[in-house]
């Protein structure tokens, strides 16, 4: 309950954060190919990008923290072998065009 009144009161005072994270956008050919979609939300894009390194196992056994790129992977994040969780929302935040403020 706390968290639903915490999103609420985040989307009240920054109205224009929360749109750039749910405004649907046109992707890039590598994020297209990776996603099957030519327009997503990066929250989406997030979603969809957190679904595919579980369904394959992609987090490191010893670090869950770390997760080790495929080669599908690797064509979206820059090309890393292994990508720390922390990074990934900016890394996705990257492949996105930006929206004039």
């Amino acid at each position: 309950m706390a968290l639903r009144m915490a999103a609420k009161k985040a989307a009240a005072e920054s109205p224009k954060r929360l749109a750039s994270l749910i405004d649907l956008a046109n992707v890039p050919s590598t994020l297209r190919d990776f996603l099957g979609q030519s327009q997503i939300s990066r929250l989406g894009c997030f979603i969809r990008v957190w679904s595919y390194i579980k369904e394959q196992n992609l987090q490191d056994a010893s670090n869950m923290n770390v997760v080790n790129c495929d080669n599908k992977l690797k064509s979206i994040l820059l090309g890393k072998d292994q990508v720390n969780l922390t990074e990934l929302p900016m890394l996705i935040k990257l492949l996105f065009p930006n929206h004039p403020k």
